[in-house]
């Protein structure tokens, strides 16, 4: 089940460094249309920290340190940041999810995200179904942008 769980996540990140590459104009990186309050640039910086999060801090110790606030504030990140730091995350989930015994997937995560507890396993589908919910928002709003 680990070994999935992290294929699955560095496929997916591999998504978000393939979709953030195919915007033409690095500006719509930071811009939305309609009713979209998100932009794709915010969308892979929260993804990044999501990850680097709960991956890398609370199952791998890495001392990264989130700031949530700015992965939807900050604006104008050149695009070469972003996609370093997205490449950076993809060697992170191995590097960690690796370290991890197999039981201790069963062992329930040391939070109560949801207000319930939950096992290791549970919330790491939770994070790859978070992954591909935004990759599927920052797909159709470069579509929408770059139409």
């Amino acid at each position: 089940m680990k070994e999935e769980i992290i294929e699955i996540l560095i496929r997916d990140l591999g998504r978000l460094h393939t979709e953030i590459s195919a915007f033409r104009d690095e500006e719509n990186l930071w811009r939305t249309t309609g009713s979209v309050t998100n932009c794709a640039g915010n969308l892979a910086l929260h993804l990044v920290g999501n990850l680097n999060h709960y991956v890398g801090l609370k199952f791998g110790n890495t001392g990264f340190e989130r700031d949530r606030v700015g992965e939807f504030s900050l604006k104008n990140i050149p695009r070469i940041k972003i996609l370093h730091d997205i490449k950076q995350t993809q060697s992170m989930i191995p590097e960690v999810l690796n370290k991890l015994e197999d039981d201790e997937l069963n062992k329930q995560f040391p939070e109560e995200i949801f207000g319930h507890p939950m096992s290791s396993k549970f919330f790491l589908i939770h994070l790859s179904g978070h992954l591909m919910y935004h990759l599927g928002q920052i797909n159709y709003l470069r579509r929408m942008l770059e139409s």
